[in-house]
Formats: C-alpha cells, structure tokens, sequence
C-alpha cells in the first residue's frame, strides 16, 4: 500500500515539474532570452498570449511539487525520520517561496511589454521595486534548496533508506549546478535549459526516484 502511495505522489511531484517547466519556459522563452540588454527586457520579446498560457500552467502544476516532497519524505524517512521532515519542511518553504515569485512573472512580463508607453523614470522605479520585493525571492528559493539538498545527501548516506547510496549525487543542488554549467558552456542548450533550470532538476530528481522504487519492488 505505502509503495503505491510513494509511486502516486512521485509521478503527481513529475507531473507538477513538467507543468510548471512547460509554464515557466512559455513566460521566459524567446530567442533573444540570453542576448537581450536590460533587467528584464527579455519578457519584451515573449508573446502575451504565451505569458497567460504560461502563467496558468505554472500555477497548475505548482501544488504538485508538495506531492513530490511527500514522496521524498516516504522515501527517506526509513532511514532517518527526522532528516526526512527537514527535507520535507525545507521543500515545501522552498516551493512557497517560489510559487510566489513564478506567480509575479506573467504580470511583469505585461508590465515590460508597456514601458514604451509610460516614462522611463516609472518604469525603472517598477522594475526596482519588483527587485527588491519578488526578485530576492530566486535567492531565497537557492538557499532552501541547498539546505535540503544537504539534509537529503547525509539521509542517504546514513543509509537506511528506500534509495541507493548512489542516489545522494543526484540531489538538487548538484543537478542543479550541473545544468548551469551546460548552460553556461553551451548557450544555444542554455537559451532552452536556463530559463527552467529548477523544473529540469525536480524532473531529474523525480524519474531516478521513480526508477528506485521500480528497483526496489524487482529486489
């Protein structure tokens, strides 16, 4: 029963990060999305309608990711109950805080698209204060994420888990940095990858997880 349970939660977390991947890429996509000058300027080039379409799909797929955390929990928690609710804890702060800022990115797409027609002195000051308020929230996310990355990583090499001592490389964070670097190496990968990095991650993250459980239930 509980390894129905971990596998239908693990492939609602794959269903939220494919939503929100497909979300986030529609508000953030376009072929200038690495070349554009200015804070934010990208969103110029990126279709309205794609920035409605977008927008609801991130926020239909975002509830799903607390599913995938509750998988990761069921799958950890075998070994060490109190690591498993931190990364569980920890996830679910980290997707708050994210939900909130994937949530401000079709309205200030809009917002970029009108700067031409308000002066440039409110449009800077718009941009400044989305900066300071929704934009530190990226920072906030990382931060969270890499504490939980922590916690997953000495969780399973303490053993005792559902998961392969091998499974402790492919925690966010290191997935996560692995992406940039492809990215960042390979731009015309990165105009695609980068814009959608921590969708690509929890995808990653959530088909080994699955793949475990496949393992698992063969041994």
């Amino acid at each position: 029963m509980e390894s129905n349970l971990k596998s239908i939660l693990g492939f609602l977390g794959l269903f939220g990060a494919i939503s929100v991947g497909v979300g986030e890429f529609l508000l953030h996509y376009s072929e200038q999305v690495l070349t554009t000058q200015g804070e934010f300027m990208f969103f110029g080039h990126v279709n309205i309608s794609h920035l409605y379409i977008g927008h609801f799909l991130a926020m239909l797929g975002l509830p799903f990711y607390f599913a995938g955390y509750m998988h990761i929990y069921l799958m950890l928690k075998s070994g060490n109950k109190s690591l498993a609710a931190i990364v569980l804890g920890l996830g679910f702060v980290a997707f708050s805080v994210g939900g909130v800022w994937i949530g401000s990115r079709g309205f200030l797409g809009t917002i970029v698209h009108l700067h031409a027609d308000m002066p440039s002195d409110n449009f800077a000051t718009i941009v400044d204060h989305y900066s300071k308020l929704l934009e530190v929230l990226v920072q906030v996310l990382r931060v969270f994420i890499l504490l939980l990355s922590a916690a997953f990583v000495i969780a399973i090499i303490k053993g005792g888990t559902q998961y392969a001592k091998w499974m402790a490389f492919f925690n966010p964070i290191t997935i996560l940095i692995i992406f940039v670097l492809i990215g960042t190496l390979s731009p015309w990968i990165g105009k695609f990858t980068l814009p959608i990095l921590m969708n690509i991650t929890h995808v990653v993250i959530f088909s080994i997880s699955l793949y475990q459980i496949k393992t698992n239930l063969k041994s």
